[in-house]
């Protein structure tokens, strides 16, 4: 991804390509954690809601794995929180 993209929209573009959702919120919880252990550069604590039929079979533990895979640990190890909502 471009080094001029904020890690809002490399979730977002990720997330997009990965699973083609049908619903998907990138919502930057960040400024409600200044302060606080994590917080560094206004882009830190992330909840994204997601709802893709590719997570139809998918147990719980195998949705929060595909997002995962999908952002790659090089993104993952740039966000100090992560929550996420993830139906089929």
């Amino acid at each position: 991804m471009s080094e001029k993209m904020s890690k809002s929209e490399e979730i977002r573009a990720r997330l997009e390509a990965a699973f083609a959702p049908q619903e998907l919120q990138v919502i930057n919880e960040s400024e409600k954690h200044r302060g606080h252990g994590g917080y560094s550069d206004g882009e830190s604590h992330f909840r994204v809601v997601i709802r893709a039929d590719a997570f139809g079979p998918m147990s719980r533990v195998g949705r929060h794995r595909a997002v995962h895979a999908a952002l790659g640990p090089e993104l993952v190890a740039r966000i100090h929180a992560l929550a996420l909502e993830i139906s089929g």
